[in-house]
Parts: C-alpha cells; sequence; structure tokens
C-alpha cells in the first residue's frame, strides 16, 4: 500500500469496469455530454460553519447518516455521464472503509470509473479524487501536482491525436503560489490538445482562472458564474467547468443540493462531430 510521503509518479491507468453497467455505456445519439463536478467532502452533510467544528470527529470516524448522503449523491449522479469528484475517500475507518468512488460509480450505474490516491493515512484517510464515466476511456492518467504534498489531477483522454477530447479532474490548492504551479502543470498537459475540459474544485474564481493564471493564453470559457461554496449560503464561486471554444454550451447549472459543503456543478455540452460515436468507435463497450 502507497503511504503518504512516498514519493509518487505520473501513471498511465486503465479505467475499472463495472461489468453488470455495461450496457449503459456510449455517446448519446444527440452528441451530447452531461458534466458534473462535486466536492463531497467524504460524504459529511454540513450546514453551518460551526458544523465544521461540531461535525469534525466525521472526518476521523464512521457516522451512521453518512451512507444516506452517499445514496443521495448517487442518485443525483445518475443523470449525467462524465462526473468528476473531489475529498472522496478511498476505503478508511471514516467511511467504513467503503471505497466512495467504486460506491457511487455502482449507485449511478457508471461502467467505468477511476480513484486517484493523494493521501495515504492508512486507516485514518484515503483522501481522493475519483472520475465516473459512460464512455470507455482511451487513456488515463494519474498526475501528482506540484506544490504540497496531497493534491492530484486526473487526465482523461477520450479518442487519439490532437482531435482527442481531452479533460482533466482536479481539486486545487488553497495558496495562489501553489495552485500557479499547478496550473501551469495542468497548462503543458493539456496544450498540443484542441478540445478540452477543466473540471474540479480549483478554490478561486474564474476570473483568476482565465485572466491571471498560466491558463490565460488557452481561450477557455467559464460558463458558470454563480457561488458554489458554502452550500448553505453560496459566496464563493470555487467550483468550475471550463471548455475550450470548440465545445458547444447547452445548459449549465449550480445544482441546489447542499449535500456537501459545496454545490455541485453541471454543464452540457455538444461535442464537434469529429467526436462522434463513429468516429470514436473506441467508446463502445471493450
Amino acid at each position: 500500500m502507497r503511504r503518504w510521503g512516498t514519493e509518487r509518479i505520473v501513471g498511465l491507468h486503465h479505467p475499472r469496469v463495472n461489468e453488470h453497467h455495461l450496457e449503459s455505456t456510449g455517446l448519446p445519439v444527440d452528441n451530447r455530454l452531461r458534466l458534473l463536478s462535486f466536492n463531497i467532502q467524504v460524504g459529511i452533510s454540513t450546514e453551518r460553519y460551526r458544523h465544521y467544528l461540531t461535525r469534525g470527529w466525521q472526518h476521523l470516524l464512521p457516522h451512521t447518516g453518512r451512507a444516506d448522503n452517499l445514496q443521495k449523491i448517487g442518485n443525483l449522479l445518475g443523470d449525467f455521464d462524465l462526473v468528476a469528484l473531489q475529498e472522496a475517500d478511498g476505503g478508511s475507518l471514516r467511511s467504513g472503509y467503503v471505497n466512495q468512488v467504486e460506491h457511487l460509480a455502482q449507485l449511478g450505474a457508471f461502467p467505468y470509473w477511476y480513484q486517484q490516491l493523494n493521501r495515504n493515512l492508512g486507516h485514518l484517510g484515503q483522501h481522493s479524487n475519483g472520475v465516473l464515466s459512460r464512455l470507455r476511456p482511451w487513456a488515463i492518467e494519474d498526475h501528482p501536482l506540484p506544490g504540497p504534498k496531497g493534491r492530484g489531477a486526473i487526465l482523461v483522454r477520450f479518442g487519439e491525436g490532437p482531435e482527442a477530447l481531452v479533460v482533466v479532474m482536479m481539486h486545487l490548492a488553497l495558496g495562489a503560489r501553489a495552485r500557479s504551479m499547478q496550473l501551469a502543470y495542468i497548462r503543458e498537459l493539456i496544450g498540443g490538445y484542441k478540445h478540452q475540459v477543466l473540471m474540479g474544485d480549483m478554490n478561486t474564481h474564474a476570473s483568476d482562472l482565465l485572466q491571471n493564471s498560466p491558463l490565460r493564453d488557452l481561450g477557455l470559457l467559464a460558463p458558470q458564474l454563480e457561488a458554489t461554496f458554502p452550500s448553505w449560503r453560496p459566496q464563493r464561486c470555487l467550483d468550475h467547468i471550463l471548455l475550450s471554444p470548440t465545445l458547444t454550451l447547452e445548459k449549465v447549472e449550480v445544482l441546489a443540493h447542499p449535500i456537501s459543503d459545496h454545490l455541485p456543478v453541471a454543464v452540457e455540452i455538444r461535442l464537434p462531430g469529429s467526436l462522434t460515436a463513429d468516429a470514436l468507435p473506441a467508446l463502445s463497450p471493450a
């Protein structure tokens, strides 16, 4: 088992497969893709600032209400094709040794999933990001991010060559300097691709990402500017789905589901003709 403090390296991985959900795979006939990004706070329901103190023990110990919260999240995820999860637990004491990424993939009937372990605290915590997908990825890359240990990004690629769709899912640092280093790293990852999506808890506002960060030369669009944090009285827009201008925006919404301390962000896009199911036969079941 990897331990926090062990040097992490970039890894190329295959998605995990839920065989009994493969019938739900594939690109919708209208070439639309429904995306969701959600910081789930390891299944903890936070409804007031004081709950960070009074419910803080739930970050260390199991809680009977966590299963109900995960069921609510799973019900929500079922309406989407590609989901980025932040602050999931990969299976430790606090989650009842349940891999929350795998569990939500099952609840949402997703055939493909991947868990990125960023901080391995053994029985105390398995701090993770996750991806759930109805489309079979051509490749999944696991990237530890520069700066303080414990942050990572998952690069998911559909198709190959410059016409591929590349999606990067991330949970960025709180500090501006570390966040800039991380965005510079991500900028290098996606620079060779025409169709780009960045999803996750980015811990800063869209204007900072688009105007003052290493992403500023990409021409990305930030379709939602509504606040996502804290979920009970949103004041800051920290969660984003950024799109390259080659992808057509159909719908964007911050969902009023205060299950976590963040609200989920949903975007529906239409893919260009070069990314149709016919052009990407590997999106069908393996």
